[in-house]
C-alpha cells in the first residue's frame, strides 16, 4: 500500500513540475514574440497604452497591415461603420482618422482661422452671417497634395463612393464655448455655385478634438427607426431628431441628394452649441462632377 501510495505521490509530482515548466516555457515565448513585435513595430507598446482594447486606432508610423499600403490608407480594420439613420442616409464612421491625423489638420489650421461664413443665395459668395458662429479655414491645393492629405482624401473617396476629383477642398472648423451652427442644407440653393461641380452629393464630418460637451452633429429630419431615436441632447436640450457627439477620430457621412437624384430636404443638419472645451472638425463636401 505504501509502495502504491509512493509511485502515485512520484507521477502526481512529475506531472505538476511538467505542468509548471511548460507553464514557463509558453510565458517566455509569449515575451519574446513581444519583444520582436515591439522591435518590428515600435510604437506598439506605445500604441497600446494610449488607446483602449477593443477602440484601436492606428498610431502613425507603424506597419500594421504588413506592407499593404492600400490597406494601411484605408485603414481596414479600424473604421468601424455604423448605420443611425435611412432617411437622410447617414453613417458614423467609428475610428475613420488617427490621433496624429485629427492633430495633423488642427495644426495646419490653427494660424489661419478667420471668421466662419454662409453661401450667399444670391451671389454664391460667402458672408458672415449669426447662423455661423465658429471660426475656420481651408486648406490650399497645394496642401492637397500632402501624403497625409491625399491618404484622408482616398479614405473619403471608398467609403463615400464618390471619386477623389469630385471633392471640394478641406475646410477645419473651431467651435468654442457657445459658438453653433444652426440648421443648414448642404446642397445649394443657388446657380453660381453649381457651375463648379454641379450639386453637392455627399458630406463627411470628421472630428478633430475629444473633451467637449455639447457640440453634437444634428438632424432634426432624420429617422432611424431605432428605439429611443425620436429625441436627442443638442447642447444640453432635448430636441427631436438624432444628434451625434464629437469623438476625435470618428467621422459622420451624410447624402445631401436622395437616391433619386434629387436634393433630399430631410439632410438638414446644424452644429450644437458648444458648452464646454473646444470642438475641432474638418469638413469634406462631394460635388456631382469634378471640382477641379
Amino acid at each position: 500500500m505504501a509502495s502504491s501510495m509512493r509511485i502515485v505521490f512520484g507521477l502526481l509530482t512529475f506531472v505538476t513540475v511538467g505542468m509548471i515548466i511548460g507553464a514557463l516555457l509558453q510565458l517566455a515565448f509569449i515575451r519574446r514574440f513581444e519583444d520582436s513585435y515591439g522591435a518590428e513595430f515600435p510604437s506598439f507598446r506605445r500604441l497600446h497604452e494610449r488607446q483602449n482594447i477593443g477602440n484601436l486606432q492606428l498610431s502613425g508610423g507603424i506597419s500594421y497591415w504588413a506592407n499593404d499600403k492600400e490597406a494601411e490608407t484605408l485603414r481596414l480594420g479600424y473604421v468601424k461603420p455604423e448605420i443611425i439613420s435611412w432617411s437622410p442616409r447617414i453613417i458614423v464612421l467609428h475610428n475613420f482618422l488617427s490621433l496624429e491625423e485629427c492633430d495633423y489638420l488642427r495644426a495646419i489650421a490653427k494660424p489661419r482661422l478667420q471668421i466662419s461664413t454662409v453661401v450667399d443665395t444670391k451671389t454664391g459668395k460667402g458672408i458672415k452671417s449669426d447662423v455661423r458662429t465658429s471660426s475656420g479655414m481651408f486648406l490650399s491645393p497645394e496642401e492637397r497634395k500632402y501624403p497625409m492629405v491625399q491618404a484622408i482624401e482616398k479614405r473619403i473617396s471608398v467609403y463615400s463612393q464618390v471619386p477623389v476629383e469630385n471633392g471640394e477642398l478641406i475646410q477645419v472648423l473651431r467651435y468654442e464655448k457657445n459658438q453653433f451652427y444652426r440648421p443648414h442644407h448642404d446642397y445649394f440653393s443657388d446657380t453660381f455655385n453649381l457651375k463648379r461641380g454641379g450639386q453637392r452629393v455627399a458630406t463627411v464630418l470628421m472630428y478633430l478634438s475629444d473633451n467637449v460637451e455639447g457640440g453634437e452633429t444634428y438632424f432634426p429630419a432624420a429617422s432611424s427607426g431605432q428605439a429611443g431615436s425620436g429625441e436627442c441632447s443638442c447642447g444640453g436640450k432635448m430636441m427631436k431628431g438624432l444628434c451625434v457627439k464629437p469623438v476625435k477620430g470618428d467621422a459622420v457621412l451624410f447624402w445631401s441628394m436622395g437616391l433619386d437624384g434629387q436634393s433630399d430636404p430631410n439632410s438638414i443638419h446644424g452644429g450644437c452649441q458648444v458648452l464646454s472645451g473646444e470642438k475641432w472638425s474638418a469638413t469634406k463636401w462631394m460635388r456631382q462632377r469634378t471640382t477641379s
